[in-house]
């Protein structure tokens, strides 16, 4: 007896003039809501939350889970993240009880540095990001036609334009705090009692790899303190 197999849902797919008209009506919209249409208008098991359990990262892991909301997280860890991010990302998994997916460039730093040597960033900046933040976010997003980010405007000013809702190659990325200032989201942090990497209690406003960030110093934007004396400002996993 021969089994049809269902249909495979199709990817959503959207138009230039409809991304432009969910941006108009997101620009004030509730994250919430942005959330929701992203969960209703994303097919099943195709749609995902990118985090590394930043302030930003850390509104939208509270807001789903007040929403009722699960979604698979993946954290990449590039096997250079300070030990207090780590911890507070075990920590934020436990509280949420997160669907966590943890993807890495190598399964340890000693086997990453066996094969490009220790301080790559030092000799190849480009390819350290490459090797440890981008090629693990291209496997995760494998099978994936939404991701999720906390990213906002106020960061920097390569995000000054950032849209509630943007296309990136096949998949849709939905910014549901792109419109909040960093004020509003400790406000928000502090209110709910929301989780928080301790680090930011020491500067830290941005927090990356060890090697590559540092506290800011008043009057810097909130992302001045990665890449410190260089000309980059991303690390190529949103140019994906």
């Amino acid at each position: 007896m021969s089994v049809t197999t269902p249909p495979a849902t199709p990817a959503l797919k959207l138009a230039p003039d409809e991304v432009a008209e969910l941006n108009r009506r997101f620009e004030r919209a509730d994250p919430t809501a942005i959330l929701r249409w992203a969960v209703d208008q994303v097919p099943t098991g195709r749609l995902v939350v990118s985090s590394t359990f930043g302030v930003g990262g850390m509104v939208i892991i509270h807001l789903l889970s007040e929403a009722g909301i699960r979604l698979p997280v993946v954290f990449i860890d590039t096997l250079y993240h300070f030990p207090e991010t780590i911890e507070h990302a075990l920590r934020v998994r436990d509280r949420y009880d997160l669907d966590l997916r943890i993807y890495r460039g190598a399964p340890t730093r000693k086997e990453f540095e066996a094969v490009h040597g220790r301080r790559l960033w030092e000799r190849d900046e480009e390819l350290f990001h490459q090797l440890t933040k981008v090629a693990p976010m291209r496997e995760a997003l494998e099978g994936v036609d939404g991701w999720i980010t906390g990213r906002r405007r106020d960061q920097s000013e390569t995000r000054a334009a950032l849209p509630p809702v943007e296309i990136a190659g096949e998949r849709v990325k939905v910014n549901p705090v792109a419109s909040w200032s960093l004020d509003v989201i400790w406000g928000f942090i502090r209110a709910s009692k929301i989780p928080y990497n301790p680090l930011h209690d020491l500067g830290y406003a941005s927090i990356g790899d060890v090697p590559l960030t540092t506290p800011i110093r008043p009057g810097e934007q909130e992302r001045d303190g990665r890449w410190r004396g260089s000309s980059r400002v991303e690390c190529g996993l949103h140019g994906i």
